[in-house]
């Protein structure tokens, strides 16, 4: 009997477009109340985007609004600073 090779779920990064496994990838989500909010564990529920460890990633996707449209809501300028605040202590 053959050994079955796990798949490896691939994600896409919103700030560098770069595929990189799920696992690796720090996600944003949009909780059913609306709320916007960083989710280092992967376990939140509500609609999510993905994006690097990386500042330089989310710096780009709040540049070019790809956040606000793949959550398909606005993201207000203060959330953004916080999520940069939140990446840069890497509060997981």
């Amino acid at each position: 009997m053959e050994k079955k090779i796990k798949k490896i779920p691939m994600r896409q990064c919103m700030g560098c477009n770069e595929h990189k496994p799920k696992a690796e990838l720090l996600r944003v989500v949009r909780s059913p109340e609306g709320e916007i909010s960083l989710d280092f564990k992967g376990k939140k529920s509500g609609r999510g985007a993905y994006l690097c460890h990386d500042v330089k990633c989310l710096q780009k996707a709040r540049k070019s609004r790809r956040i606000d449209r793949t959550l398909e809501c606005e993201i207000p300028d203060a959330v953004y600073d916080a999520m940069e605040r939140e990446m840069e202590n890497g509060d997981e």
